[in-house]
């Protein structure tokens, strides 16, 4: 059977978590679209890539809109604060697509969450996001468990919640290729 490559656009690429998921990526079958708003951060980025992964396939992008076009899997590897902007920018052309979002909906100091108490960051994003499939993912993971995915001879777990059974499979799968042990804790309702 012939592995088909997805294509994973990271929006945020140039952010410590967004860098981190990109370059465990790099270890898969997969096409790497990465963007950032401070592009100067992707050209080393791709070179660490590509020096762990010789033969990984890397672009980099200066349109969150074109990359999630070109995407299969889009990551969001945004603040909360940059979710709603990013999903306007990428509404049109993320139909059908997974859409991962690592934000926690805290403010920032920590000190209060961002979201109404009944619900979620995931949830609103799907709401912005109305005929994408939204997972949350890598949110309680920190950008140097990536690094170091597995701790005490145990891989760190890494939580996936989402409505869609097919994208948290895949998710799952991607969770795997960054070294995590995947755990499915259940739809957003």
């Amino acid at each position: 059977m012939l592995n088909t490559k997805q294509t994973i656009a990271v929006i945020g690429a140039g952010g410590n978590t967004g860098s981190a998921i990109a370059k465990s990526m790099g270890a898969g079958n997969y096409r790497l679209l990465l963007f950032d708003r401070t592009p100067q951060q992707l050209g080393s980025l791709k070179d660490e890539i590509l020096e762990a992964h010789p033969e990984a396939d890397i672009e980099l992008m200066d349109c969150p809109h074109e990359s999630s076009w070109e995407a299969d899997i889009i990551i969001l590897a945004v603040t909360r604060r940059s979710e709603k902007e990013i999903a306007d920018k990428i509404k049109d052309v993320a139909t059908q697509k997974i859409v991962i979002s690592i934000a926690n909906p805290i403010d920032e100091d920590f000190s209060k969450l961002t979201t109404e108490p009944d619900t979620s960051a995931a949830e609103e994003l799907q709401q912005w996001l109305p005929n994408s499939k939204v997972v949350k993912a890598f949110n309680t993971t920190f950008a140097a468990d990536f690094d170091q995915p597995v701790i005490d001879d145990k891989q760190v777990d890494a939580f996936i919640a989402g409505d869609d059974e097919d994208a948290l499979q895949m998710v799952t799968e991607l969770v795997k290729t960054a070294g995590f042990n995947p755990v499915v804790a259940g739809k957003f309702r």
